[in-house]
């Protein structure tokens, strides 16, 4: 299994070299050369496994046996699912009006993040023992990335880890599970900026080649190829609790809704399918709907501006893993990606091309949601269930409301069950529960977090952010 740049511009690495990298040194992203094809039998055997299980399946299929043997495979997974509070480590809800929501908010810090980071952090501390190696990782996040990714890597010897948070974009909660972690190997910056801002200092950094190499940089962000195999599982999970039956021919389609902010997720989902497994997804957004204009219209282009929503997480209004599901649909087509990628990171506006943006439309559906639609949709929610929503599984909820109670799909004409992925818990959103009226429920260690120490540092407007963070890297490095 080798890995190759979404541009074709840098040569394949194995899953070592995707693990340890960022972007790729042509600016693009690590996708595997060729993706793993799933028969009936496989699907059925897979069936009958818990969460861990299927992460351990999956991930084998992506890292050969001879760089970590299955062994030790699959002890670093039940480490790194060894801090979840579920039994399960994941949880469907049956909710009414046919409503299934799969909760991945089990983790520390409450966010479906804590799922695929915990494993990659685990991968991260194999390679680097067994080299001796050390590393500077460098995170940019909406709200919940900074806090999975400090509790994947907090204390360890071998890592050090820059966080960039966009200071006023985040929820208080969020921001105080990064700023309150006083471990020597973590460094939070609070950035006056929002999230597509933060990530432009991070990019440049990258782009140094130089600079990124000498000082062993590398990315936990969802560029990281390892957190997107590791969500893969969630797409078959959701399939093995909702679909009806596995022994129909064909095989049953159920319907996953995914809350969509830089499109790792999705992308996840968009490689299940091709490995056969039958679903069909939604992308839904908020207010910032480019990956919604993108599906409906071919349009990938930046508005004006970001708008600040209750689901803030998904304030984003450039989601870098779009260039990965355009590669896969495009018949890994790395000069056309190219192409388009360059184009839009000149003009920031892109129209697809007729073919592409047909079989984007084909495979995904999407669904925008103003902030009037998330509070409708926890209130709902709450009233049929007394079941607390957090605004970003609201958007997936008000999919789901908004569709005929029939769940007719059209191009079956037949009835499939519906999930809508939760990414986090109600309880880091309590100004959007108060919002909607409701009354937010707050695990102790939670409020614990407001009488905590906290350390961070300001980046201002009008600094050069690429250079301050220069300089914290190379003053941490000389202390190795």
């Amino acid at each position: 299994m080798e890995y190759v740049s979404t541009r074709g511009g840098t040569r394949a690495v194995d899953f070592e070299g995707a693990l340890f990298s960022g972007y790729a040194p042509d600016g693009g992203l690590f996708m595997p050369q060729r993706l793993p094809s799933l028969d009936r039998d496989t699907l059925q055997r897979w069936s009958s496994l818990s969460y861990p299980e299927l992460v351990k399946e999956l991930c084998s299929l992506f890292v050969p046996a001879k760089l970590v043997p299955r062994d030790a495979l699959n002890e670093l997974i039940d480490r790194a699912f060894s801090r979840f509070r579920h039994k399960n480590v994941v949880h469907l809800s049956r909710l009414k009006d046919g409503l299934n929501i799969l909760e991945l908010w089990h983790g520390v810090t409450y966010a479906f993040k804590d799922l695929s980071l915990s494993c990659t952090g685990q991968f991260l501390q194999y390679f680097l023992e067994k080299k001796q190696k050390h590393v500077n990782i460098l995170v940019g996040t909406s709200g919940d990335t900074g806090s999975s990714a400090i509790e994947s890597v907090r204390g360890q010897k071998n890592v050090d880890i820059f966080v960039l948070l966009p200071k006023g974009f985040c929820t208080q909660i969020q921001e105080l599970q990064m700023t309150t972690v006083i471990e020597d190997n973590v460094h939070v910056f609070a950035a006056h900026g929002n999230s597509d801002e933060i990530d432009e200092p991070i990019k440049e950094l990258f782009a140094d080649v130089d600079f990124a190499g000498k000082y062993h940089l590398m990315s936990l962000n969802s560029v990281n190829w390892s957190r997107i195999m590791v969500q893969i599982a969630h797409y078959f999970y959701a399939y093995f609790q909702c679909a009806p039956s596995l022994d129909t021919t064909p095989l049953p389609v159920v319907e996953i809704v995914v809350p969509t902010g830089g499109g790792g997720n999705i992308t996840a989902g968009c490689i299940a399918q091709k490995m056969g497994l039958p679903i069909r997804l939604i992308t839904v957004v908020n207010s910032n709907d480019i990956i919604h204009r993108t599906v409906q219209h071919g349009d990938f282009s930046l508005a004006e501006s970001v708008k600040a929503t209750l689901a803030s997480a998904m304030d984003i209004q450039e989601p870098y893993n779009v260039e990965r599901i355009l590669w896969l649909l495009s018949g890994s087509d790395s000069h056309l990606i190219k192409t388009l990628m360059e184009q839009f990171n000149i003009s920031k506006r892109l129209k697809l091309p007729e073919d592409l943006h047909r079989k984007l439309s084909k495979t995904l559906g999407s669904c925008s949601a103003s902030d009037q639609d998330i509070v409708a949709a926890m209130r709902r929610c709450w009233e049929e269930n007394q079941y607390l929503l957090c605004p970003h599984s609201a958007v997936a909820a008000h999919y789901h409301y908004s569709q005929p109670h029939s769940f007719l799909c059209l191009s079956f004409l037949s009835s499939i069950p519906r999930c809508c992925l939760a990414p986090a818990s109600a309880a880091k959103f309590q100004d959007a529960l108060l919002r909607a009226g409701l009354v937010p429920q707050i695990p102790p260690e939670i409020t614990a977090l407001t009488a905590m120490e906290t350390r961070s540092t300001p980046l201002e407007r009008g600094q050069d952010w690429a250079q301050v963070l220069r300089g914290w890297i190379e003053a941490v490095t000389q202390q190795w």
